[in-house]
């Protein structure tokens, strides 16, 4: 074939294939609304896009249980890395806040559309929307939001309100300060010059301990652990020790194996030095002390019931709680199950008997 014919070839196929080419190939069809729907799952925070159904504490316990309990713990305690869902009140301006649905999270939209669109991890979009409104009733029981005899539904989805709602605002940084950063740099002379003209000691303005020391001089510290403590300035006695620091020091292995378990209750539950009441009343000073008595906790009528029959809580009265606090109170707010073992309800008993009221 000649150059020429070639060519000729070459074009009138061109052609033949360029009306082809512009329409359209003829593949697909429009989605159906009811396939749009089924992908379109998101929840706002006004209800829009919630199914219908319901779940209630109890039901949301079980399905924890089965579906979630693996990875956040029986009682959203959260396991290892997998992160903690309940408790955390009034820690957001601590330096290492525990951010949860009761602490934190803005809205429960939130936690119900993250539930029914993502987990349970690696099998996301098998719970149903009962179970949802279950689980998510459960939470909501966790962070001491609800009464255990709470239902969760469609209808009454708008009436909660998570704590740190206000906390949130619209992303207004396109507004205020995108603007900012497109402005033309300045490169040179963009301030004044600084000069160090004094120190603060020579201006006398440095801060001094009582003794005249600069302040934050660190303390002179003992050369050996067998020399003597410093005494006590006069007219001053020593602190008495803090209540259970005979248990620390009779078995420390016991009271170590307690601090370990606790870890099962410190998402509800503080102790130590600035604790304070949260899901759960704080406990420092709970062994020996009457019950329902931690200042400014709204405990539940079985435990305010208990409190005024002149309940105690003695380490056997905190064994036979901690054994199974449903069956030893019913209609408890604890959603925790129980220890099992002995040997954690006497070491957790032990560790908080180190804690001072």
């Amino acid at each position: 074939m000649s150059k020429s014919l070639n060519l000729l070839v070459t074009g009138a196929a061109l052609a033949l294939a360029t009306p082809a080419m512009a329409e359209k190939l003829g593949l697909g069809r429009p989605a159906l609304s009811e396939e749009i729907a089924a992908w379109d799952v998101a929840v706002l925070p006004d209800g829009t896009g919630l199914p219908e159904g319901s779940g209630d504490v109890f039901t949301g316990d079980e399905v924890f249980a089965e579906k979630c309990a693996s990875c956040h713990g029986d009682f959203a305690e959260g396991i290892d890395n997998w992160p903690v869902l309940a408790g955390g009140q009034g820690t957001l301006t601590n330096r290492r806040p525990v951010k949860t649905i009761g602490s934190y999270w803005p809205h429960l939209s939130t936690v119900w559309d993250y539930i029914h669109r993502s987990m349970p991890f690696g099998a996301a979009q098998t719970v149903t929307a009962d179970e949802a409104y279950a689980i998510t009733a459960f939470l909501l029981y966790s962070n001491g939001l609800v009464e255990d005899d709470f239902v969760l539904s469609k209808e009454n989805f708008t009436d909660i309100h998570l704590e740190n709602e206000g906390g949130f605002r619209p992303d207004d940084r396109a507004e205020a300060e995108y603007p900012r950063f497109r402005a033309e740099p300045c490169m040179t002379d963009c301030a004044a010059e600084v000069k160090v003209t004094k120190r603060a000691i020579d201006l006398k303005v440095t801060p001094t301990d009582p003794d005249g020391k600069p302040a934050g001089t660190l303390p002179v510290i003992l050369a050996a652990a067998g020399d003597a403590a410093p005494a006590a300035p006069a007219g001053e006695t020593a602190a008495a020790a803090p209540a259970g620091a005979e248990t620390a020091a009779a078995d420390p292995a016991l009271v170590e194996a307690g601090e370990t378990v606790f870890k099962k209750c410190k998402a509800c539950h503080k102790v130590g030095e600035g604790a304070r009441n949260g899901t759960g009343p704080m406990l420092n000073g709970i062994v020996g002390r009457a019950a329902g008595a931690s200042d400014g906790f709204k405990y539940s009528g079985p435990m305010v019931a208990a409190a005024e029959g002149g309940l105690v809580w003695t380490p056997e009265a905190l064994a036979g709680f901690l054994a199974n606090p449903k069956g030893y109170m019913k209609g408890t707010k604890m959603s925790f199950a129980g220890l099992k073992k002995a040997e954690e309800i006497d070491a957790v008993i032990a560790y908080l008997g180190t804690f001072a009221e």
